[in-house]
């Protein structure tokens, strides 16, 4: 749609620009579909276009997504069942089985590779509630595949220029002062600390994932579902943020026929998190969730791409994405079968039966018709309104 938009259409960038500016967002933490766009108002109206092509991007997502989180959050409040989305979580595991499936097509295609989507898939699986284990995942894999000087030729890359890394600054400072006020909050049990830690978590989720909003899913699993079920962890933190994995699994599953950006879940996820606390504070988690999300991709694409025709020259950061991208495929299937543990497929029962068909049907529609998703998801609530 880029493409047929912008360069075939209007001929605001050139197809070479394009690419260039999908490799170069690749590089970097963020939704990269959101951060192409804000690089293409950048080249043609500077910094104030910039924001505002991103501030429209995302807000018709986030605002559905947001207002999906009152929905929602009333029907788990007032017990009753929302059979309306029973469908929807075998769904968003198609899905994610999807992604994970392209994702190695395109990312495995050697032996190290291959070894580091293993040992990827097996330390996620297995230490899940270990918050750690994806960013040091990402980053061992960064490292192992630079110990080769095979896929990217010495010979082809230039010696880049000195980089004023004061560009980034505002970033880092921002990072700095949410984990502190956020651990100050949590500290002395602040009475209103959860949205001081709910801006730290997205914050720091949009600082740190590569692989778009099919990462962002695992990470919140985690730190939302898995975290709160560790006593050590509920023992230093007992009023933690909680979501119900089920909640987290519609929103995964809603968001796919939500037009925009899967990153807008945040949103989603913001509101659910802080349903308890009131409407006016679900509505400031829905805005805290859409800033603090989006906010790391739009400052690091904005304040790198100037200096990008030094950052791509760097062979160290060519070599590293080979080995991230292998361990992001191998956290996706992971966190398939992850969340495939907790849906009901061997009950063998007409349930049961529907989940399996589900799953296999939204892998098997995905891979080889163009079914638009958000056809799929009405499929899955109609039939969830049946059944």
């Amino acid at each position: 749609m880029v493409l047929k938009t912008f360069v075939e259409r209007r001929r605001d960038i050139t197809k070479d620009e394009l690419m260039e500016y999908i490799s170069f967002c690749q590089m970097l933490p963020g939704a990269s579909s959101t951060q192409t766009l804000t690089l293409i108002g950048f080249k043609r109206g500077g910094v104030k276009l910039a924001v505002l092509t991103l501030l429209i991007w995302i807000f018709p997502a986030c605002a559905l997504m947001g207002g999906l989180s009152f929905v929602v959050g009333n029907l788990g409040t007032n017990n009753i069942k929302p059979t309306l989305f029973q469908f929807i979580q075998p769904m968003a595991i198609g899905f994610l089985a999807y992604a994970a499936f392209k994702a190695y097509q395109i990312s495995i295609k050697n032996t190290i590779t291959q070894v580091i989507m293993l040992v990827a898939l097996l330390c996620t699986y297995f230490l899940f509630k270990t918050p750690w284990v994806i960013p040091v995942l990402i980053v061992c894999g960064g490292i192992a595949t630079n110990f080769s000087s095979r896929r990217i030729p010495e010979k082809e890359v230039i010696k880049p220029r000195q980089i004023r890394w004061t560009n980034i600054w505002l970033f880092v400072l921002i990072f700095v002062i949410a984990g502190f006020l956020s651990e100050t909050a949590r500290k002395q049990n602040w009475e209103n600390k959860k949205p001081y830690n709910l801006f730290e978590n997205f914050y720091r989720f949009g600082s740190f994932v590569f692989g778009g909003g099919d990462v962002l899913i695992p990470l919140m699993l985690d730190q939302y579902v898995v975290r709160p079920t560790s006593e050590r962890v509920v023992k230093k933190n007992p009023d933690i943020i909680k979501v119900e994995r089920e909640e987290l699994l519609t929103g995964a599953g809603i968001v796919r026929a939500i037009p925009g950006p899967v990153f807008s879940i945040a949103s989603f996820m913001g509101g659910i998190a802080l349903k308890n606390e009131g409407p006016k504070t679900q509505f400031l988690g829905c805005v805290i969730g859409s800033i603090a999300i989006f906010l790391p991709s739009a400052l690091l694409v904005l304040f790198f791409f100037p200096v990008w025709q030094n950052l791509k020259k760097f062979v160290v950061v060519l070599r590293s994405l080979e080995g991230i991208n292998a361990a992001v495929v191998g956290i996706m299937i992971a966190a398939t079968l992850y969340l495939l543990k907790d849906v009901s497929i061997m009950s063998f029962n007409t349930v049961s039966y529907i989940n399996m068909g589900v799953i296999a049907g939204t892998l098997l529609v995905l891979l080889y018709t163009k079914i638009p998703p958000p056809l799929i998801v009405l499929v899955c609530l109609l039939t969830g309104l049946i059944f």
